[in-house]
């Protein structure tokens, strides 16, 4: 057996390359000295040596390195944990060393979708209400209330109906300290959601995370009025305030039900990007399909964010030298290396990354999963990096500091204002998170049919001769369309209600 075209090689630099299909043991794998026999059998998005490696050489995918051969590597061989660590050390990032530009699409050629538009000028893609706890105590009430309006767009058709957020945080808090006002700047957001018609926030009474903080930063919410705030010891208890809410929810739904979508520019888009469950592929299809697809909504003046901070380490280097300023640059290598401070502090570093999904299915180092990763931010000029939750304000590639952890990570892109997510994925991650809608992007064929349900498109058709163009303008299409009310899988499925998980990362006291 030969396999010519069973392999992919990324870049002309590369020591590796990437099993298209599983491969069996004595199968000739072409390489620049000639064909050679695998010695065991490769699984499907795993790497082949095509060129010995000495133990302590680098080892390079997509023309970058990924690690160093942690013992001797001949041509032919199954490159994986048995034989690639990470690097001990990485290149210093140039920051906007050459920015790219952008051509814009000419203002006559906008492309357009049907949104909700908003007091403050920005544009729904969804018409939700939200009732949200100050705290975990709380929680209970919250989705007692939610369970009243299951049926809601019955009676209200353009509502699309009303999420009950919980999360596990509110009291045992620093005061005013780091993850108090994380969780302020999250729950605001999420009430000042353009995607949100109106907001219930429901507290206890005597929680650390007092209401009245977070109403002040959620003013401006796109009902244009003060959001109301039920209190359970206030009420009387836990039926009385249930009924309460009940109440101010009823209230709000003829206003909720009277907006209606109407053409809005690609302009007032911002898709935020994510990726779980990573694979072999994710970098080759479906990251780099949308990045393309980022590109071609920031030549149209929109916005994409990029985030996931613990898995773009040994890749910043990309990024830095796309900032459009040397502060711009600087910012992200400032969070970079608080994560090294943190991790370290817990026992932990960077490169303790890929989980064992990623490995399975073919990633062996951090820095290989964060090549492939920040594909998926295209490749315009870095704008902007903002903290956590921070509300998203400029127009172009942002970047925000959220952790690898999928929901974590999303909340604090949706709290920043995102009206849109794509998510790849290649060992089939069923992420949904409303009030935002979620595409769910396939990196290989294989998935996409087994897990159908799920994923939205095929990007695995790359593999088998599509161009990233190609699936790029698809992955566009589709942002367009789902921003217009087309339903993703994720929302077909009645997912999305259980993926709020707010950043905590200081102390419980």
């Amino acid at each position: 057996m030969t396999a010519p075209m069973a392999t992919l090689k990324l870049h002309p630099d590369d020591d590796v390359v990437i099993a298209k299909t599983a491969l069996a043991r004595g199968t000739l794998v072409p390489t620049a000295d000639g064909p050679v026999p695998l010695a065991v059998d490769v699984p499907a998005g795993h790497k082949i040596a095509i060129r010995p490696r000495a133990a302590g050489e680098p080892v390079h995918r997509y023309g970058q390195v990924i690690g160093v051969a942690s013992t001797a590597i001949a041509a032919g061989a199954h490159v994986h944990k048995h034989n690639l660590e990470a690097a001990p050390l990485r290149e210093g990032a140039k920051i906007g060393v050459a920015p790219a530009s952008v051509v814009y699409h000419p203002q006559e050629t906008m492309r357009t979708f049907d949104g909700y538009l908003r007091a403050d000028g920005r544009a729904g893609t969804r018409n939700y209400i939200v009732v949200v706890p100050t705290v975990n105590c709380s929680a209970t009430v919250t989705k007692m209330v939610g369970e009243r309006f299951r049926d809601v767009t019955r009676d209200y058709p353009h509502v699309d109906g009303v999420v009950a957020l919980t999360h596990k945080m509110g009291c045992g808090l620093v005061a005013s300290g780091q993850d108090h006002l994380v969780l302020q700047r999250v729950l605001a957001g999420y009430a000042n959601h353009p995607n949100v018609a109106a907001c219930v926030f429901v507290g206890l009474g005597c929680e650390v995370n007092q209401p009245e903080p977070i109403v002040q930063l959620a003013r401006s919410a796109p009902a244009g009025e003060r959001p109301p705030v039920v209190v359970i010891q206030r009420e009387g208890g836990t039926r009385k305030a249930v009924e309460a809410a009940v109440a101010e929810v009823t209230r709000l739904l003829p206003r909720a039900n009277a907006a209606r979508r109407t053409p809005r520019p690609a302009s007032d888009l911002v898709v935020a990007t994510n990726c779980g469950g990573s694979d072999g592929y994710s970098g080759i299809t479906a990251n780099p399909a949308l990045g393309w697809a980022v590109d071609e909504l920031i030549r149209f003046g929109g916005t994409a964010v990029l985030g996931e901070t613990t898995e773009i380490y040994g890749a910043e280097q990309l990024l830095v030298s796309r900032a459009t300023s040397p502060a711009v640059g600087q910012k992200l290598l400032d969070r970079l290396a608080w994560w090294e401070t943190y991790l370290a502090a817990h026992g932990a570093r960077m490169d303790h990354n890929p989980s064992p999904g990623n490995a399975a299915g073919g990633i062996t180092t951090v820095a290989e999963k964060a090549l492939g990763g920040i594909a998926k931010g295209g490749t315009t000029p870095l704008v902007d990096v903002i903290d956590y939750a921070e509300r998203i304000s400029a127009k172009g590639l942002v970047y925000m500091d959220t952790p690898g952890y999928d929901p974590v990570s999303v909340t604090g892109l949706v709290a920043g204002g995102a009206n849109l997510i794509c998510f790849t994925t290649g060992r089939g991650s069923v992420f949904g998170c409303k009030p935002v809608p979620s595409l769910k992007l396939a990196t290989n064929s294989m998935l996409y049919r087994h897990m159908t349900d799920d994923m939205d498109l095929d990007c695995g058709v790359i593999l088998e001769g599509a161009s990233i163009e190609e699936v790029g303008r698809n992955i566009f299409e589709e942002m367009l369309a789902a921003a217009s009310g087309q339903r993703t899988k994720s929302e077909l499925l009645g997912m999305g209600d259980e993926e709020f998980v707010p950043w905590q990362s200081g102390p419980t006291v």
